[in-house]
């Protein structure tokens, strides 16, 4: 099965969490969820307050977690 990516924005940080959203088609709702950060922040190489704004591409897996997170 070919892993399908995503392009995501990081939003606000709260605490440990940060707001990952998926770049939805236009007319469609995009789904707000919350992430680990350093676990984004690990693997872009990156400090934690640097994460909000970013602009990532993401794999998207069979539970519709997203991992595998690159800059866009």
């Amino acid at each position: 099965m070919a892993t399908e990516r995503v392009l995501v924005r990081l939003l606000l940080l709260f605490g440990d969490q940060i707001e990952v959203v998926a770049v939805a088609p236009p007319g469609e709702c995009a789904k707000l969820e919350r992430y680990p950060a350093s676990e984004i922040a690990d693997a872009l190489g990156v400090r934690v307050r640097d994460l909000s704004g970013a602009r990532l591409t993401a794999e998207v897996g069979e539970d519709s977690r997203l991992s595998g997170w690159r800059l866009a």
